[in-house]
Protein backbone atom coordinates (compact mmCIF):
# COMPACT_ATOMS: atom_id res chain seq x y z
CA UNK A 1 0.00 0.00 0.00
CA UNK A 2 1.21 3.28 -0.71
CA UNK A 3 1.76 6.55 2.50
CA UNK A 4 -0.04 9.51 1.88
CA UNK A 5 2.84 11.53 0.44
CA UNK A 6 2.82 8.69 -2.52
CA UNK A 7 -0.71 9.26 -3.05
CA UNK A 8 -0.60 13.04 -2.91
CA UNK A 9 2.40 12.70 -5.56
CA UNK A 10 0.93 10.11 -7.82
CA UNK A 11 -2.58 12.35 -7.86
CA UNK A 12 -0.26 15.28 -8.73
CA UNK A 13 -0.93 16.59 -11.79
CA UNK A 14 1.85 16.82 -14.77
CA UNK A 15 2.73 20.47 -14.88
CA UNK A 16 3.09 20.82 -11.26
CA UNK A 17 6.03 18.04 -11.16
CA UNK A 18 7.79 19.76 -14.14
CA UNK A 19 7.90 22.96 -12.58
CA UNK A 20 9.23 21.85 -9.57
CA UNK A 21 12.11 20.93 -11.65
CA UNK A 22 11.91 24.13 -13.06
CA UNK A 23 15.66 25.92 -11.54
CA UNK A 24 14.98 29.72 -9.93
CA UNK A 25 15.59 31.69 -12.33
CA UNK A 26 16.81 34.57 -9.88
CA UNK A 27 19.54 32.16 -8.12
CA UNK A 28 20.69 31.24 -11.28
CA UNK A 29 21.52 34.74 -12.50
CA UNK A 30 23.40 35.17 -9.06
CA UNK A 31 25.96 32.40 -9.92
CA UNK A 32 26.17 33.70 -13.50
CA UNK A 33 27.17 36.77 -11.88
CA UNK A 34 28.96 35.52 -9.65
CA UNK A 35 31.00 33.43 -12.27
CA UNK A 36 31.56 36.24 -15.05
CA UNK A 37 32.81 38.48 -12.37
CA UNK A 38 35.64 35.89 -10.65
CA UNK A 39 36.47 35.29 -14.21
CA UNK A 40 39.86 36.79 -15.83
CA UNK A 41 38.75 36.49 -19.29
CA UNK A 42 35.32 36.31 -21.28
CA UNK A 43 33.10 33.28 -20.54
CA UNK A 44 30.99 31.20 -23.56
CA UNK A 45 27.08 30.46 -23.20
CA UNK A 46 28.66 26.78 -23.10
CA UNK A 47 31.09 27.88 -20.61
CA UNK A 48 27.94 29.03 -17.95
CA UNK A 49 25.61 27.12 -18.95
CA UNK A 50 27.81 23.93 -17.58
CA UNK A 51 28.62 25.57 -14.21
CA UNK A 52 24.18 26.48 -13.93
CA UNK A 53 21.25 24.50 -12.59
CA UNK A 54 20.23 21.76 -15.25
CA UNK A 55 17.19 23.68 -17.43
CA UNK A 56 18.51 27.15 -16.57
CA UNK A 57 17.36 29.40 -19.46
CA UNK A 58 21.23 30.96 -20.22
CA UNK A 59 20.34 33.14 -22.96
CA UNK A 60 17.46 34.89 -20.77
CA UNK A 61 19.76 35.59 -17.81
CA UNK A 62 22.16 36.80 -19.88
CA UNK A 63 19.81 39.37 -20.94
CA UNK A 64 18.55 40.11 -17.82
CA UNK A 65 22.05 40.56 -16.37
CA UNK A 66 22.92 42.96 -19.34
CA UNK A 67 19.18 45.22 -18.84
CA UNK A 68 20.19 45.18 -15.25
CA UNK A 69 23.75 46.53 -14.82
CA UNK A 70 23.01 48.89 -18.26
CA UNK A 71 22.41 51.80 -16.39
CA UNK A 72 25.49 50.83 -13.69
CA UNK A 73 28.88 51.80 -14.06
CA UNK A 74 30.18 48.29 -15.46
CA UNK A 75 27.98 46.56 -18.21
CA UNK A 76 27.85 43.05 -19.08
CA UNK A 77 28.69 43.02 -22.74
CA UNK A 78 29.91 40.79 -25.54
CA UNK A 79 33.60 40.10 -26.79
CA UNK A 80 35.07 37.92 -29.44
CA UNK A 81 31.42 35.67 -29.55
CA UNK A 82 31.77 35.84 -25.45
CA UNK A 83 30.84 37.59 -22.59
CA UNK A 84 32.34 40.03 -19.71
CA UNK A 85 32.24 42.67 -17.38
CA UNK A 86 33.71 46.00 -18.35
CA UNK A 87 33.78 49.21 -17.71
CA UNK A 88 30.85 51.61 -19.09
CA UNK A 89 32.23 53.70 -21.80
CA UNK A 90 30.92 56.89 -20.95
CA UNK A 91 33.17 56.37 -17.84
CA UNK A 92 36.30 55.41 -19.52
CA UNK A 93 38.00 58.68 -18.22
CA UNK A 94 37.65 58.28 -14.74
CA UNK A 95 40.09 55.01 -14.56
CA UNK A 96 42.96 55.93 -17.35
CA UNK A 97 44.80 58.04 -14.72
CA UNK A 98 45.15 54.14 -12.69
CA UNK A 99 45.73 52.35 -16.13
CA UNK A 100 49.06 51.20 -17.03
CA UNK A 101 50.43 52.82 -19.88
CA UNK A 102 51.24 50.39 -22.75
CA UNK A 103 54.45 51.06 -25.51
CA UNK A 104 52.29 53.03 -28.05
CA UNK A 105 52.54 50.63 -31.65
CA UNK A 106 54.81 52.25 -34.14
CA UNK A 107 53.38 53.47 -37.56
CA UNK A 108 54.13 50.64 -39.21
CA UNK A 109 52.93 48.01 -36.93
CA UNK A 110 49.70 49.41 -37.06
CA UNK A 111 49.09 49.81 -40.31
CA UNK A 112 50.52 45.90 -40.61
CA UNK A 113 47.74 45.09 -37.77
CA UNK A 114 45.27 46.71 -39.92
CA UNK A 115 46.10 45.10 -43.37
CA UNK A 116 46.14 41.87 -41.12
CA UNK A 117 42.75 42.41 -39.68
CA UNK A 118 40.94 43.33 -42.83
CA UNK A 119 42.91 41.16 -45.48
CA UNK A 120 43.12 37.83 -43.64
CA UNK A 121 44.70 35.45 -44.21
CA UNK A 122 47.74 37.99 -45.41
CA UNK A 123 51.73 36.92 -45.74
CA UNK A 124 54.29 39.08 -45.21
CA UNK A 125 54.84 39.85 -49.03
CA UNK A 126 50.67 40.97 -49.12
CA UNK A 127 51.59 42.99 -46.40
CA UNK A 128 54.35 44.84 -47.72
CA UNK A 129 52.81 44.77 -51.41
CA UNK A 130 49.48 46.55 -49.71
CA UNK A 131 51.68 49.35 -47.45
CA UNK A 132 54.05 49.58 -50.70
CA UNK A 133 56.94 49.13 -48.12
CA UNK A 134 58.97 46.71 -46.61
CA UNK A 135 57.81 44.75 -43.05
CA UNK A 136 60.21 43.91 -40.80
CA UNK A 137 60.08 40.65 -39.45
CA UNK A 138 60.10 42.22 -35.91
CA UNK A 139 57.09 44.00 -36.38
CA UNK A 140 55.17 40.81 -36.94
CA UNK A 141 57.01 39.04 -33.93
CA UNK A 142 55.75 42.40 -31.94
CA UNK A 143 51.92 42.44 -32.85
CA UNK A 144 51.58 38.23 -32.15
CA UNK A 145 53.46 39.02 -28.77
CA UNK A 146 50.62 41.20 -27.79
CA UNK A 147 48.61 38.03 -28.68
CA UNK A 148 46.54 39.96 -31.63
CA UNK A 149 47.65 38.17 -34.25
CA UNK A 150 48.62 34.55 -34.78
CA UNK A 151 50.34 32.67 -37.22
CA UNK A 152 47.67 30.73 -39.80
CA UNK A 153 49.07 28.40 -42.17
CA UNK A 154 51.39 27.91 -45.49
CA UNK A 155 50.24 29.48 -48.98
CA UNK A 156 50.29 26.96 -51.30
CA UNK A 157 52.62 29.05 -53.73
CA UNK A 158 56.25 28.35 -53.89
CA UNK A 159 58.12 28.77 -51.23
CA UNK A 160 55.14 28.75 -48.67
CA UNK A 161 55.24 31.69 -46.79
CA UNK A 162 53.11 31.66 -43.62
CA UNK A 163 49.60 33.29 -43.61
CA UNK A 164 49.03 35.50 -40.75
CA UNK A 165 45.40 36.33 -39.14
CA UNK A 166 44.04 37.88 -35.81
CA UNK A 167 42.97 36.32 -32.67
CA UNK A 168 40.45 36.01 -30.32
CA UNK A 169 42.98 38.47 -28.22
CA UNK A 170 42.54 41.14 -30.94
CA UNK A 171 38.33 41.38 -30.39
CA UNK A 172 38.57 41.74 -26.99
CA UNK A 173 41.40 44.62 -26.76
CA UNK A 174 39.71 46.52 -29.30
CA UNK A 175 36.10 45.02 -27.77
CA UNK A 176 34.76 43.71 -30.75
CA UNK A 177 32.35 40.61 -30.61
CA UNK A 178 33.41 39.83 -34.12
CA UNK A 179 35.73 40.82 -36.59
CA UNK A 180 32.69 41.65 -39.30
CA UNK A 181 32.28 44.75 -36.67
CA UNK A 182 35.71 46.69 -37.90
CA UNK A 183 34.26 50.11 -39.53
CA UNK A 184 33.41 49.80 -43.08
CA UNK A 185 34.21 52.26 -45.62
CA UNK A 186 31.46 54.80 -44.23
CA UNK A 187 32.79 54.72 -41.15
CA UNK A 188 36.36 55.14 -41.48
CA UNK A 189 35.61 58.28 -43.98
CA UNK A 190 33.33 59.49 -40.80
CA UNK A 191 36.09 59.10 -38.36
CA UNK A 192 38.64 60.84 -40.57
CA UNK A 193 40.67 58.22 -41.15
CA UNK A 194 39.66 58.84 -45.04
CA UNK A 195 40.13 62.17 -46.06
CA UNK A 196 39.73 64.01 -49.68
CA UNK A 197 38.14 62.32 -52.57
CA UNK A 198 38.01 58.58 -52.64
CA UNK A 199 38.39 57.21 -55.83
CA UNK A 200 35.50 55.65 -56.71
CA UNK A 201 36.75 51.86 -57.34
CA UNK A 202 37.92 51.68 -53.49
CA UNK A 203 36.45 49.29 -51.17
CA UNK A 204 36.96 47.89 -47.62
CA UNK A 205 37.59 44.50 -47.73
CA UNK A 206 34.79 42.42 -45.43
CA UNK A 207 37.19 40.83 -42.83
CA UNK A 208 36.38 36.93 -41.95
CA UNK A 209 38.71 35.24 -38.64
CA UNK A 210 37.18 31.83 -39.50
CA UNK A 211 39.52 29.22 -37.94
CA UNK A 212 39.17 27.11 -41.07
CA UNK A 213 41.71 26.70 -43.66
CA UNK A 214 41.01 28.21 -46.87
CA UNK A 215 41.65 25.78 -50.27
CA UNK A 216 45.05 27.98 -50.62
CA UNK A 217 46.31 27.56 -47.34
CA UNK A 218 48.40 24.60 -46.12
CA UNK A 219 48.53 23.58 -42.35
CA UNK A 220 51.42 25.01 -40.11
CA UNK A 221 54.65 22.39 -39.90
CA UNK A 222 55.74 21.34 -36.61
CA UNK A 223 59.01 23.46 -36.87
CA UNK A 224 56.64 26.61 -37.34
CA UNK A 225 55.32 26.56 -33.76
CA UNK A 226 59.55 25.92 -32.56
CA UNK A 227 59.99 28.99 -34.77
CA UNK A 228 57.60 31.56 -33.04
CA UNK A 229 59.20 32.01 -30.04
CA UNK A 230 62.66 31.89 -31.29
CA UNK A 231 61.50 35.17 -33.36
CA UNK A 232 59.92 37.05 -30.28
CA UNK A 233 63.42 36.10 -28.84
CA UNK A 234 65.02 38.41 -31.34
CA UNK A 235 62.81 40.93 -31.00
CA UNK A 236 63.21 41.51 -27.46
CA UNK A 237 66.94 41.76 -28.35
CA UNK A 238 66.23 44.46 -30.70
CA UNK A 239 66.29 42.80 -33.96
CA UNK A 240 63.42 45.14 -35.44
CA UNK A 241 65.05 46.74 -38.83
CA UNK A 242 61.64 48.47 -39.14
CA UNK A 243 61.25 50.80 -41.99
Amino acid sequence: MMDETEVQEAEAPEETLAESHVPDHGEAMRIAEALLFASAEPLGTEELAGRLPEGANIEQILEDLQELYAPRGVNLVRVAGKWAFRTASDLSFVLARDVVEQRKLSRAAMETLSIIAYHQPVTRAEIEEIRGVATSKGTLDLLMETGWIRLRGRRKVPGRPVTYGTTPGFLDHFGLDAIEDLPGLEELKGAGFIEGRVPSDMSVPVPSDAEALREDEDPLDQDDLFQEPLDMHKTEMGETGEE
